[in-house]
């Protein structure tokens, strides 16, 4: 087995554009559900109006990245009023039923035959909607070492996705660290007792909603820059779920939970399957247990297992605390 190859697959994919999405999708998560209590199901239609406010806006309305930036942004803090005005008055789960129908309404939108000149349909858009800003790249060459292999294109990205994650990480820090964030985690635990001192409980919800959401677009954001192309069914609920999974394992209402998430869940994922597939190459495995076009599923149930494990034995995550998980249901 070439286990060179291995480890410098997965150890790309451990700092890869990959791993930057769903660290930017689970780090708002974070800031719904992790210290406010708000079950957001639907982070990826906050993802699918990113990436679609960067691609119609620059492909099919010819405007510069910066401005379809702004746009993103924007339809994120819409979407986000849209969600929270009818139902954080209302029980956690209707939010959750609200989000991921939500979510879903997004994306078949995008799928729609009727705007296809606009969202591409079920192809999407494909585009070099991303020019300008590849064309500010001073990196010569790409990088390519025993660990980690990227190219010029692709380590631009890296190295601006990890620093908007750093910037994100430290606004988080400093506001769960203000009189803002307390109200957030006191909420969480017993919103009726913030409600009685006085605190705008609705206010405060609609905020975290918010905040969360935009930094849920940048995920979409970088998707579309990377990928050079915007496909609607890459933002199905599974996006959320990972995000989820992702901010569980890292642990929830810690600041570098995510982060720290995001590169083990990849790691293992990438590790796993690369066994696998290299294992029944190599004859370890003989195609009558396991044939390569089965080592995606085996790959992901694998993975699965091991996240069910770590839900028994420390539901909490690597780095968070079995009471941030006890939420207000009220």
């Amino acid at each position: 087995m070439d286990w060179l190859t291995v480890f410098q697959n997965s150890l790309t994919q451990m700092i890869g554009v990959q791993a930057i999405i769903y660290c930017l999708a689970a780090l708002g998560l974070n800031i719904q559900f992790g210290y406010t209590g708000l079950l957001n199901f639907g982070q990826a239609g906050f993802a699918a109006i990113g990436a679609y406010a960067i691609a119609v806006t620059v492909a099919t309305l010819g405007w510069p990245l910066w401005l379809a930036l702004f746009f993103g942004i924007l339809g994120a803090i819409i979407f986000a009023l849209l969600l929270g005005i009818p139902t954080l008055r209302l029980r956690a789960d209707y939010l959750a039923i609200v989000t991921i129908a939500a979510a879903e309404i997004i994306r078949q939108v995008a799928r729609s035959v009727s705007l296809n000149d606009y969202f591409g349909g079920s192809d999407g858009i494909s585009g070099k909607y991303a020019a300008d800003w590849y064309a500010l790249n001073p990196l010569p060459v790409g990088i390519d070492t025993a660990l980690i292999r990227f190219s010029r294109n692709d380590l631009w990205v890296v190295i601006n996705g990890w620093t908007l994650v750093a910037v994100i990480v430290l606004i988080t820090w400093l506001l769960v660290r203000s009189p803002w964030g307390r109200v957030l985690k006191s909420i969480r635990e017993d919103e009726d007792a913030v409600r009685s001192l006085g605190k705008n409980v609705y206010l405060y919800k609609m905020q975290a909603l918010t905040l969360g959401g935009v930094i849920g677009a940048f995920a979409g954001v970088i998707f579309a820059v990377a990928a050079q192309s915007v496909q609607p069914d890459n933002y199905a609920t599974t996006l959320t779920f990972f995000a989820y999974a992702v901010l569980i394992l890292g642990g929830a209402a810690r600041v570098f939970g995510p982060v720290v998430g995001s590169m083990i869940f990849w790691f293992l994922l990438v590790f796993v399957g690369q066994a696998l597939n290299n294992a029944v190459k190599a004859g370890y495995i003989s195609s009558s247990i396991l044939r390569p076009d089965q080592v995606g599923q085996i790959q992901f149930m694998l993975v699965g297992l091991g996240l069910m494990a770590l839900m028994i034995f420390r539901p909490q995550g690597i780095f968070g605390d079995k009471k941030e998980l006890a939420l207000d249901e009220r």
